[in-house]
């Protein structure tokens, strides 16, 4: 078995590998953690290690789940109603809702908990991210979702002959058996799902990106936005909120419209009108808003 801080930085290929190294984390933090303060829904731990404190980023307690026992049985119950949707299955309860949204986010947080106590920042950092988009690709796998990363190629010109702007994009999702969208064009039936953990320096790029797809291959492109939260430490005892609601407002009324924006762990704007038309909880796209958007 790989030593816990190799395993955090390491590549994940289903949801049974995010759950084990998610346990093996929820093992080892009641050993390091030693201070917490309390602000608001929000937790910051930290850790003295060495005789350097280390702080966690913040923890929403009331979608965390610390108990491995607590955390097994809601995988467990996240594991069945996959199986459901496989089925097509879309009758669920509100429990089932919140089931998907503290699974995933426990598996997000712990990991980047982890990170954050083991690995420096600039690699913690890197890794963060791309465990989230690791995870919610495999999230759309494990419900028969086709799914594949793409990076759309746009040639221009300039005064040394035609080049080619890499526009990526880190998932594309599709209601066939493969995915139709090519590094030339995209197919209109298919969704472009940008996942990033924070929408901070990066909510204008996915309207921006919108508007320049379309452009290039001469059709509306349904385009998805997946955060993980919106909120951040400041110094060693407060938070912060970094979504700037009233430029999303903006972009959403004079450049596009996005089909929709989805947060584990939304923040407060988020269910206030007129945000909540457009920005929901991750588990409304995954029991509902997925389903239609692909039949559309």
């Amino acid at each position: 078995m790989l030593p816990l801080d190799k395993d955090l930085q390491k590549s994940k290929n289903s949801l049974d590998e995010f759950a084990e190294i998610t346990i093996r984390v929820l093992n080892h933090l009641p050993n390091v953690l030693s201070n917490e303060k309390i602000k608001g829904k929000y937790t910051i731990y930290s850790s003295i290690i060495a005789g350097n404190e280390k702080y966690v980023r913040p923890i929403n307690h009331d979608l965390i789940i610390f108990s491995e026992q607590e955390f097994v049985s809601s995988y467990s119950k996240l594991k069945i109603i996959f199986s459901n949707l496989r089925d097509r299955q879309l009758d669920y309860s509100t429990e089932d809702y919140l089931t998907i949204d503290r699974t995933i986010y426990t598996i997000q947080q712990i990991i980047g908990a982890g990170l954050d106590l083991m690995v420096n920042p600039n690699s913690a950092r890197k890794h963060v991210g791309n465990r989230f988009e690791e995870l919610i690709r495999c999230v759309f796998e494990s419900i028969h979702i086709t799914n594949k990363k793409l990076v759309l190629q746009i040639p221009y010109e300039t005064d040394e002959g035609v080049k080619q702007y890499k526009c990526e994009n880190d998932l594309v999702i599709s209601p066939f058996s493969e995915v139709r969208s090519t590094s030339k064009t995209l197919h209109d039936k298919e969704i472009v799902v940008s996942i990033k953990t924070t929408s901070k320096d990066r909510m204008g790029k996915i309207f921006i990106d919108k508007l320049l797809m379309e452009r290039f291959v001469g059709h509306k492109q349904k385009i998805l936005g997946i955060f993980l939260n919106d909120v951040q430490r400041k110094e060693s005892d407060n938070i912060g909120f970094t979504l700037v609601s009233g430029l999303f407002m903006v972009y959403s009324k004079f450049l596009t419209e996005l089909e929709g924006i989805y947060y584990l762990d939304p923040p407060p704007n988020a269910s206030k009108p007129p945000y909540n038309k457009y920005m929901r909880p991750f588990s409304k796209l995954i029991l509902e808003d997925i389903w239609v958007l692909l039949a559309s």
